[in-house]
């Protein structure tokens, strides 16, 4: 009686270390994904301060762990006389697959802007859980203002 106590704690402790070892890997797997993507103004002044006074050419992201997302806010100011539809495009992403993982949005699709006028734009950053072959990546954003 006394050696199957043993035993059936043996095999407890054996299960229990794999557990471990088995949550342990799993952290150990985790990766971040590393980022800078290159900004295009076409017909508006895209900027990082209201005043208008720091263009953006680019925005690094940072590092990012699978299912994270991260934002930051932009000044879009139509620096014509006529308004105009504010959208985003995001392309040539590097590798291609990245598009299959990471998707970029921001909160003023399709928003008129008055000649003039500045508006503050938040774009997010999105990477999915299920990333996977993907290390780093890059991609081109263009912010557009067409005649409205």
């Amino acid at each position: 009686m006394a050696m199957q106590k043993a035993t059936l704690s043996a095999v407890l402790a054996i299960a229990v270390a794999g557990m471990v070892a088995t949550a342990v890997g799993a952290l150990v797997a985790t990766r971040t994904i590393s980022n800078v993507g290159n900004l295009q103004a076409i017909g508006v002044g895209v900027y990082w301060d209201s005043s208008c006074s720091n263009a953006v050419t680019s925005i690094d992201w940072g590092a990012l762990d699978p299912g994270a997302s991260k934002q930051f806010t932009i000044y879009v100011k139509n620096e014509g006389s006529v308004s105009v539809k504010l959208s985003m495009t995001v392309g040539n992403w590097n590798p291609s697959s990245a598009s299959s993982y990471i998707t970029l949005s921001w909160n003023r699709e399709n928003s008129v802007l008055t000649a003039g006028s500045v508006v503050s734009a938040v774009l997010t950053l999105s990477v999915s859980s299920s990333v996977s072959g993907v290390t780093s990546f890059s991609f081109d954003i263009t912010i557009s203002g067409t005649q409205y």
